[in-house]
């Protein structure tokens, strides 16, 4: 059986946050740059739009660390 200290959940980021923690989160859940995770963001907006509404999303769907 699996015990809770091996399971991996997304959080936003109370440490590493520009405006609401997401991108920080991401970035520590999948161990990698939240810089990173910023810029793919960003031409995600650039590309139409959608990553404005995939974040706002994303900051009601995410708990707090």
């Amino acid at each position: 059986m699996a015990t809770n200290k091996n399971i991996k959940r997304l959080y936003r980021s109370k440490k590493d946050r520009v405006i609401a923690g997401v991108c920080g989160g991401i970035g520590e859940y999948f161990n990698t740059d939240p810089t990173l995770i910023r810029l793919l963001w960003v031409i995600f907006v650039l590309a139409g739009g959608s990553g404005i509404l995939a974040y706002i999303i994303a900051w009601i769907i995410i708990p707090e660390k």
